[in-house]
């Protein structure tokens, strides 16, 4: 299994949304990075966030997060 670019970019972009409520979301904006706006698209075209321009997660999205954060901390120790 190999983790290429757009895979990295998306997982930065999930990194970012908020944890403490599941009813806040972010907003990807047109002078944001070229990268993080097609990974926010790619995260919609997945299913993974209700918007292409960031928004909110689906329920996907909110386990995919659980997992970057449990991943995260496994490889940071």
């Amino acid at each position: 299994m190999r983790i290429n670019q757009a895979m990295v970019d998306e997982m930065e972009l999930l990194a970012k949304f908020p944890r403490a409520s599941h009813m806040q979301g972010i907003k990807v904006h047109s002078d944001a990075d070229e990268a993080m706006r097609d990974a926010a698209q790619r995260l919609y075209e997945k299913g993974i966030t209700d918007s292409p321009d960031g928004g909110y997660l689906t329920d996907l999205g909110l386990d995919l997060v659980n997992h970057l954060d449990t991943l995260h901390s496994a490889l940071s120790c």
